[in-house]
């Protein structure tokens, strides 16, 4: 089974939990599905499983990724400015693989599934749900 998943962004960079919807899609179908596969259709932007309770993990991935590929400093800016966008998805990566039972994720206590927008803001982000 294959769903489209949406999500709007507010900034140039930040992590959105998505997990809710994932949440959903999967309480909604087929409880004999055993994995989750997701994958953001799109090259600046990129899918993490990251810790939930403190909001300000996000904001720490964020600053860790602009000291490691700042802004401006890409060949391809050249092109449209968001050389470092395209470089951070590559290093997050665009997708994750989530097991699932009787219906739910199985994801640890502290852990969320979070859209990581790097070229943003964004009226449309689109991220593929395959449930298998």
């Amino acid at each position: 089974m294959r769903s489209i998943l949406t999500v709007s962004t507010s900034r140039r960079e930040e992590l959105v939990d998505i997990t809710p919807q994932v949440r959903r899609l999967v309480a909604e179908a087929d409880p004999s599905f055993q994995v989750c596969s997701l994958l953001v259709l799109g090259a600046t932007a990129g899918i993490m499983i990251q810790e939930n309770w403190d909001p300000n993990i996000g904001k720490d991935v964020v600053a860790c990724l602009d000291r490691l590929v700042p802004r401006g400093d890409w060949l391809h800016d050249r092109i449209d400015g968001n050389g470092d966008a395209h470089i951070k998805a590559g290093i997050v990566g665009p997708s994750e693989t989530i097991p699932l039972q009787s219906g739910r994720l199985v994801l640890g206590t502290w852990q969320n599934i979070f859209l990581c927008e790097f070229d943003g803001p964004r009226t449309r982000r689109e991220i593929a749900a395959t449930l298998l």
